[in-house]
């Protein structure tokens, strides 16, 4: 059970605070930075929102005030020195905060980590990290619920309820449970309306993705008698869809869409390195594979990025190294 007084107390006590989340953020970063903003910005509090990724064109419904700023150091390196409090919403590594990593190591000032995923480096003085709840949004639920910090609103809500819907799979994740839909439920009566979330999240592809998702589906392949499936995505086929990271999100789900398919792994070649997406059904400890390969995640759905190595070849181990966690 996490133990929110401090934070509150924290909040309480300071007035300027910086938000940011992981690079590429999908909605649970997005929502759950945001929903902090419009709590601090409730309490009277100056706040920062800036990150080292543009947010994807899917998630700006989410922004729509504008807050969120993309990392530059001759702009924000300064402003950023004079915050009270960093706030570090679904990342469990300040790496993964990419450019602004360095600087925000060196900021001597309070640093306060929320989070769902195991295993968090030492890098804040203060962790709210559940590994049960099912979105870093829905920790952010049972903050303001248990300190009653304020009041649920529209426009809190309309945060905590996408990165909900978003990290269960629409509710289809094995750790969707009666209290996600309890929860979704009262953001609901907030005034969050379901269906303009999903069209926003789920209906606003570009002509870029589409065709990425077309060359990616005709990559896939098959081992151990059906039950691995994978896909690749190079450079070329990048190049060839003028489509971009953020176009990327959510295609290793397919992989599991296969009957018979126990275990899915997206291969993303990158200009240095390569990106690997592991995800699984029932079960299969995903993440522990991913750790093998210097990564991390949830027990279904987790992820890897290695810096210069041949894609192909690792292509080969993580699908060796898989079949015994079958």
């Amino acid at each position: 059970m996490v133990k929110f007084e401090s934070l509150k107390t924290i909040i309480n006590n300071h007035g300027r605070f910086l938000v940011t989340t992981h690079r590429n953020p999908d909605a649970d970063a997005i929502g759950s930075q945001l929903a902090m903003y419009h709590i601090l910005r409730k309490l009277g509090k100056e706040v920062l929102v800036i990150n080292h990724s543009d947010t994807p064109y899917n998630l700006t419904f989410l922004d729509q005030h504008n807050v969120i700023e993309k990392y530059s150091p001759d702009k924000h390196n300064k402003v950023m020195s004079e915050v009270d409090v960093v706030i570090f919403t679904d990342l469990n590594q300040i790496s993964r905060t990419g450019s602004m990593a360095e600087f925000l190591s060196n900021l001597d000032v309070p640093k306060v980590c929320i989070d769902h995923h195991r295993k968090p480096d030492n890098f804040t003085q203060y962790k709210y990290i559940d590994i049960k709840s099912i979105a870093t949004g829905e920790i952010i639920y049972n903050f303001i619920k248990k300190t009653g910090i304020t009041e649920l609103d529209y426009n809190i809500a309309l945060q905590i309820y996408s990165a909900i819907v978003t990290d269960s799979g629409s509710f289809n994740y094995d750790r969707t449970s009666p209290q996600t839909h309890i929860i979704a439920a009262e953001l609901l009566e907030c005034g969050v309306d379901p269906s303009y979330v999903h069209e926003q999240i789920y209906q606003q592809d570009r002509i870029s993705r589409l065709k990425l998702l077309g060359e990616t589906l005709c990559t896939l392949n098959f081992h151990a008698e059906g039950q691995i499936a994978y896909m690749t995505i190079t450079q070329e086929a990048i190049n060839k869809t003028k489509a971009t990271d953020e176009d990327v999100e959510g295609f290793v789900n397919y992989t599991l869409a296969v009957k018979g398919v126990k275990a899915g792994f997206l291969f993303y070649e990158l200009k240095d390195g390569l990106k690997i997406s592991f995800r699984s059904k029932g079960n299969i400890p995903i993440n522990k594979l991913a750790a093998e390969f210097g990564g991390g995640g949830h027990l279904n759905a987790a992820g890897a990025r290695l810096y210069d190595v041949d894609y192909k070849e690792y292509i080969q181990k993580i699908i060796q190294a898989a079949v015994k966690y079958l």
